[in-house]
């Protein structure tokens, strides 16, 4: 073998090295969008494009599985605002691939043209109010998505998205380690949460904190679980443990419901 050789051969067991030890190469990285709209018209809007053009775009460009999502309504407490919301969740293999994104989108002409109300929408009849979006990254002990195991129908379904903010950016890192090094995940995954992802927020408007996604068969299952949860023995212990006091200054959670289009 040749020098040349030799050396590119280094550089290759060398490239995957760093790979296998750096934590962030095998995690994946998410973007959640929360589409802000107020009539039924925008909604429709909403629909036929991310079904019609956006998850098959998606799917051309290797993004097998998207999420779409939209709240449960409470009839007995209807919302006091007019602002309405369309969640949709996509998980990327790398911050590279999201980064891509757009210029691969830009370049799919059959997303441009079964696209085109959407994208072409004139000033005085958006298909929505605003777009807020949030970049995260997974957690360490749950590094990658997946898929629930869920046989009850999607109207039935109770997906449960919590933000759990921190006072500070430290305060935080340590409700996320609460969740690998205090094996959180484990307790969720043992009591059969069919959670989609855990992920620390690295972009958005309620920073610092974490997000997770929780799904269950229906609200009965959805109580039932918390229950246990709030029972088990091993949560009793974790949540005395004097090192995880006190790191979460807000619990926000939404119930939703995935679309008979969601790929998750």
């Amino acid at each position: 073998m040749s020098k040349i050789s030799l050396i590119c051969l280094f550089a290759l067991f060398q490239s995957a090295a760093l790979f296998a030890f750096n934590p962030m190469a095998s995690r994946e990285f998410y973007e959640l969008k929360v589409y802000h709209f107020k009539t039924a018209e925008q909604e429709q809007k909403l629909d036929d494009y991310l079904q019609r053009a956006y998850l098959p775009a998606m799917h051309r460009a290797g993004i097998t599985k998207v999420g779409v999502f939209k709240p449960i309504v409470n009839t007995a407490t209807p919302s006091a605002t007019d602002d309405r919301l369309l969640y949709v969740f996509v998980p990327f293999r790398s911050r590279d691939d999201f980064f891509k994104l757009d210029e691969k989108l830009a370049k799919d002409k059959q997303y441009l043209t079964d696209g085109a109300a959407y994208l072409d929408a004139v000033y005085n009849a958006p298909p929505y109010d605003r777009i807020e979006t949030i970049l995260l990254n997974a957690f360490e002990k749950s590094p990658h998505f997946n898929l629930p195991e869920l046989t009850s129908a999607r109207k039935d379904r109770v997906y449960e998205l919590r933000s759990y903010e921190g006072h500070t950016e430290k305060i935080s890192k340590n409700k996320i380690d609460m969740f690998n090094q205090g094996d959180e995940i484990g307790l969720f995954k043992r009591l059969g949460f069919n959670a989609v992802f855990y992920a620390e927020v690295v972009a958005g408007s309620r920073m610092p904190n974490l997000m997770y996604l929780t799904t269950f068969e229906n609200k009965a299952a959805r109580d039932a679980h918390w229950d246990a949860f709030g029972k088990d023995e091993y949560w009793k212990k974790l949540s005395a443990m004097p090192n995880y006091q006190k790191n979460v200054s807000r619990n926000d959670t939404r119930f939703l419901y995935p679309t008979d289009y969601s790929d998750i």
